[in-house]
Parts: structure tokens; C-alpha cells; sequence
């Protein structure tokens, strides 16, 4: 190689290319080894470029809710209104969701999976989510008809819309045809709905075909009073129906964001059995590696898992 060939060095790299480029390396590599390379880097990890997708959806399964606040605290302040993206299941209170809402200005996909929000907040946040186009609230058990209401009415650009049940999770209601209605009269853009195991009827499905002309793709799997003949749904040339037949596929996920979606109507709902998560993995957060600067930005998490988590840091070198 030529000795007058002159090469950039990454420490010299702006801001917004380094951050452009962490964002594609796993979280726990941003959040513990990059930040620990050079003082540049760090200033990129704690910038908006990294996080503008943020998907923790794995992680926190296995987390305490208090160091689910902080994380979600921490992210979206660095993601500084610029977040398109969130993926994250089990929030265990309305503030997060109030928290998530409050900088949602720019984001398209929320993935809230398994979160305990409630109908009230969901109602009074709901404007905050005008840029919203796929939500995911599935086994989300204490919101129902209220909630999709408004946000079918808040979130005019929503075209997809995932809320699959448990089936134990809905065994003490009998009809959550409300939801079915509240989906029908205020989301009429939809092009995916995922509503497995939801206890609906034939006439209010009928009743989403009618009022959302745009749907291709219906996925009632489960939803065992749901009978759609073949005359039907040749109605719809578009519209790709999934159930309500199960069979049991293990493994199979649905679509995200719209894309990629199967038309098999012989799979598994994707996260009928997602909830089965491995106790044996340990994930845990030491509070002594949390500091407060100017509202956490500084902080990095640990994620050695399997490592004393005391002393797994000490052979990283400090940022010159």
C-alpha cells in the first residue's frame, strides 16, 4: 500500500456518521463498549442519531420495571424528538406511556406489547401520537374499546393495527365486539389488522371489510364465532384473511410494519406463545452503574450476562 495514501481517522468522524453507524451494532455494545472507546464516540452514543429506532422489546422481558423507567427515560431524552421507532413490551405504568407520548412527534412504529397502560391514558395522550402509521397493544388487558377508539380517531395515518390476545387473558368476557366497532368507525386506512383470539363476532368483522376498503391483510385466528364465507370475501379481491382455523406452528411471527406478512391461514398467531419467556435468563442491572447527568445522558448499562457484574468493567479502559 502506498505510503502517501492518507486515512480519516474514526475518532475524526462528525457526530451524525458515527451515529449513523452505532445504530446498526447491537444495544448492549452501545451502551457499554462504544461509549468506553474515545470521548468523539461517547458524545455519538449519547446523541439522536443512535436513537432514532430504539428496540429493547427482547430486553426488557427480563428486566424490573423501575430499570424499564430509566431506560426509556434515558433513551428517548438522547433520542432529543427525533424517535421514529419504539419497541418495547411490558411497561408497568401510565407515566412511561405519558412519557413516550410526550416525544412522539416524529414516531411511525410503537410496539407496546404486553404493557399495563390504561383506557384513561390512552385517551388523554392519544393526540400526542398523530404520526403513529403501526401500533401494537397486544395482551395490553386493560385498555379495550375506549382506547382504539381514540386512537383511531387521533392516529389518521394508522395503517396497521395489532392486537392479538392470550385466549386465557379473555376467558372471563363475553364479546369484545366494542373493540371490533371502535376499529370498523375510526381506522378506516387500515391495511393490517391482527386481532387473534379476540372475542368477536361474524357481524362486526363484516363490519371492518365495510368501513376499511383498504385492508389486506385480516388476521382472526382464533376468533372461533367469526364465520366468513367464501362469497364473502370475494368481495375484497385484495384482502388476504389468516384463520380462524389454528394449527400449531411453532415459531411463526407476523408481520411488522406493514411488510413481509404471510397469507397462510394454517399458522400459529405469532405471539400465541411469546409469552412463555426462559425464567433461566438473568439480565439484571447493577444501581451502581447509573449516574444522573443532565437527565441520565451519560449513563451506560451493563449487559454481561453470566459476568460478575461487580467487577466486569474494570478491564475496559477509561475514555482519554
Amino acid at each position: 500500500m502506498g505510503e502517501n495514501v492518507d486515512f480519516r481517522r474514526w475518532d475524526e468522524l462528525i457526530p451524525d456518521a458515527l451515529g449513523l453507524i452505532f445504530k446498526n451494532l447491537p444495544l448492549q455494545e452501545i451502551l457499554t463498549v462504544v461509549p468506553r472507546v474515545c470521548k468523539s464516540w461517547r458524545k455519538a452514543v449519547t446523541g439522536p442519531y443512535c436513537w432514532q429506532d430504539i428496540d429493547i422489546e427482547q430486553w426488557s422481558q427480563q428486566c424490573r420495571p423501575e430499570t424499564l423507567d430509566r431506560m426509556l427515560q434515558m433513551l428517548i431524552t438522547r433520542s432529543s424528538g427525533s424517535l421514529r421507532k419504539l419497541c418495547v413490551t411490558g411497561l408497568a405504568n401510565d407515566q412511561s406511556f405519558s412519557l413516550i407520548a410526550d416525544n412522539a412527534k416524529s414516531l411511525q412504529t410503537l410496539r407496546l406489547p404486553r404493557s399495563e397502560i390504561s383506557d384513561s391514558i390512552v385517551e388523554q395522550v392519544a393526540g400526542r401520537l398523530f404520526s403513529v402509521t403501526f401500533l401494537d397493544v397486544s395482551y395490553c388487558r386493560n385498555i379495550g374499546a375506549p382506547a382504539l377508539e381514540a386512537i383511531g380517531k387521533n392516529c389518521k395515518l394508522l395503517m396497521g393495527l395489532r392486537r392479538t390476545m392470550h385466549p386465557l387473558e379473555v376467558i372471563d368476557k363475553l364479546s369484545q365486539d366494542d373493540e371490533a366497532f371502535a376499529i370498523a368507525t375510526t381506522m378506516p386506512k387500515l391495511k393490517q389488522l391482527e386481532v387473534a383470539y379476540l372475542l368477536i363476532s361474524t357481524e362486526a368483522v363484516l363490519k371492518i371489510l365495510e368501513n376499511c376498503p383498504e385492508l389486506e391483510l385480516l388476521d382472526v385466528r382464533g376468533c372461533w364465532n367469526v364465520k366468513l364465507d367464501e362469497n364473502c370475501i370475494k368481495k375484497f379481491t385484495q384482502l388476504k384473511v389468516v384463520g380462524p382455523l389454528v394449527v400449531d406452528y411453532f415459531g411463526m411471527k407476523g408481520c411488522d410494519d406493514c411488510s413481509n406478512y404471510s397469507g397462510s391461514s394454517g399458522y400459529l398467531a405469532w405471539d400465541f406463545v411469546a409469552g412463555n419467556v426462559g425464567s433461566d435468563y438473568d439480565d439484571e442491572i447493577s444501581d451502581g452503574d447509573w449516574e444522573d447527568d443532565q437527565s441520565m445522558e451519560d449513563v451506560e448499562m451493563r449487559f454481561y450476562d453470566g459476568f460478575d457484574l461487580d467487577n466486569a468493567a474494570f478491564d475496559w479502559p477509561l475514555s482519554p
